[in-house]
């Protein structure tokens, strides 16, 4: 048996938008044309690959498995064109990096700067949240993600390594300057801007302050590093964050640093995921020792 591939793309459209009306939509087709060529794939399989459930499509188990198979498929074709259009056009390699807004800019760009002593390359960046950008991973739509957490998924595709450990210090605006005495005893009671749920770092902190008996007033959270340097330069709250995110405020006497807080690490990880094409630059930076 030959397989139609346009029926199974057909299908992979179908089982991602969850409806044929919203896949003949998106493939600017039928709805008729598009059901009757379902059909012709389930026969050819000899297979139903759909089970309708309240006037919803939902995969079979058999669905489940061809669609299993029909992603690889076409993120491999994804990937295909991507090398020969991008990398052998102007024998460049293109580098695409993902970040979390969590991610100190220093550390992203040193990052790109490694990446172009490694080879000839162009770089891009696109920053997100983590959900967003490892699913980005995993389609091969970028090829590395720079994360403050392990990022975690499918263990036999996605791989990471930590690549920095930074300390953390408390930064504040220059009026909060006499906390400097008695740290971190003088933290007691303090506005602080802290990082969202999900960060590692937090619970580092949350840890931290439990030990050592300081109760805080959490003020505002985020996890944007930008915003929260902005924001504590405003004198909204103290930051704890790692120092090298901040040293070129702390030069500028914008922020001041308080002091660091012992035994609290802001990790940096960097992650790849499962090719057949490896991207010879990400290779070379997920084998490197970057910091």
């Amino acid at each position: 048996m030959e397989l139609n591939f346009h029926h199974l793309y057909y299908f992979y459209v179908i089982a991602k938008e969850g409806s044929i009306a919203k896949a003949a939509e998106r493939l600017r087709i039928g709805q008729p044309t598009l059901s009757t060529q379902l059909k012709q794939l389930e026969g050819s399989l000899g297979k139903e690959l759909f089970e309708r459930r309240k006037q919803r499509l939902h995969l079979s188990e058999s669905g489940k498995l061809a669609y299993q198979y029909a992603e690889q498929v076409f993120n491999l074709g994804s990937e295909m064109v991507e090398v020969l259009q991008e990398r052998l056009t102007n024998n460049r390699v293109h580098v695409q990096i993902g970040a979390l807004d969590s991610v100190p800019k220093s550390i992203i760009l040193k990052t790109i700067m490694q990446a172009y002593k490694m080879g000839n390359c162009s770089v891009s960046v696109l920053e997100g949240d983590g959900g967003q950008l490892l699913r980005e991973l995993a389609a091969h739509k970028i090829d590395l993600l720079l994360a403050n957490y392990p990022p975690q998924q499918d263990a036999k595709s996605i791989f990471s390594k930590p690549i920095a450990k930074l300390k953390v210090v408390v930064c504040a605006a220059p009026k909060f300057k006499d906390l400097k005495k008695n740290f971190p005893k003088s933290l007691e009671g303090q506005p602080f801007i802290i990082p969202t749920v999900h960060s590692h770092l937090r619970r580092e902190l949350e840890h931290y302050f439990k030990m050592n008996e300081i109760r805080v007033d959490q003020t505002a959270e985020t996890q944007d590093t930008s915003l929260q340097l902005l924001l504590g330069q405003e004198g909204v709250g103290l930051i704890p964050i790692a120092e090298v995110a901040a040293q070129d405020l702390i030069k500028e006497k914008k922020l001041i640093v308080l002091g660091e807080l012992e035994g609290v690490y802001e990790e940096i990880w960097l992650a790849s995921a499962s090719r057949k094409i490896e991207n010879p630059i990400a290779a070379k930076l997920m084998k490197a020792v970057l910091y």
